[in-house]
């Protein structure tokens, strides 16, 4: 129908009416939250992750330097890193499938893959994807890894932070980084999951529904 607009889903009224709030009490103004929104989303977070992914993906020089040096190929890449000592990526192939996990607390390269995953500073999956990593992926993430992939689980702390460089979907030759960057979810940069396959994501775009897999929440 000319001229629908789809209405804002409960949860956005609910941010827009918290905004307005905080604006009218002079608490916050809507330029300094676009700038926070701008910086968020383009500057730091998963886009950056999804975008190194899909450089490396494309570009051999550039794949070679991020496993070798990790931080330092980002900076040159345009992307500088918080304050962590290392950022170690370890990649994903026919033989090996990397997971991330934080057993102390919950060390996270959030300036490249964003806010936290709540599952990833759950005590059940800090204690168990040490002891059993390829159960607890399948029971929590839907993802099961093939017995001729070995799994290797690497531990972030304060100094070293992780992050997974996804396998490559198959039927992607052709694709420019920027649609390849479509194709990498978060949980495919921690090892929870795998980067989507095109059919996939034309798929989620569709139904409207957020490309990760569902998770089980531990008891």
């Amino acid at each position: 129908m000319a001229g629908h607009r789809t209405k804002p889903s409960g949860p956005a009224l609910r941010v827009k009416a918290l905004e307005a709030l905080l604006e009218e009490k002079g608490l916050v103004n809507s330029q300094a939250l676009d700038t926070i929104v701008e910086t968020y989303e383009t500057r730091v977070g998963p886009r950056n992750g999804a975008r190194v992914v899909a450089k490396a993906w494309t570009d051999p020089a550039f794949k070679n330097a991020l496993l070798k040096t990790g931080r330092e190929a980002l900076r040159e890449f345009g992307i500088h890193q918080g304050k962590a000592a290392k950022l170690v990526v370890v990649e994903n192939t026919e033989s090996i499938h990397n997971v991330v996990v934080c057993t102390l607390c919950s060390c996270y390269p959030y300036d490249i893959l964003g806010d936290t995953p709540w599952w990833y500073k759950h005590d059940i999956y800090k204690t168990r994807i040490v002891q059993n990593p390829r159960v607890v992926v399948k029971e929590m993430f839907g993802l099961e890894i093939p017995d001729s992939q070995e799994v290797q689980v690497h531990d972030s702390t304060s100094d070293v932070r992780y992050f997974v460089l996804p396998q490559r979907p198959k039927g992607t030759e052709g694709m420019s980084e920027a649609d390849l960057a479509k194709l990498v979810t978060v949980d495919s940069l921690i090892g929870a999951g795998l980067a989507m396959e095109p059919a996939q994501l034309r798929a989620a775009a569709q139904s409207g529904v957020a490309p990760e897999m569902p998770r089980v929440r531990p008891d």
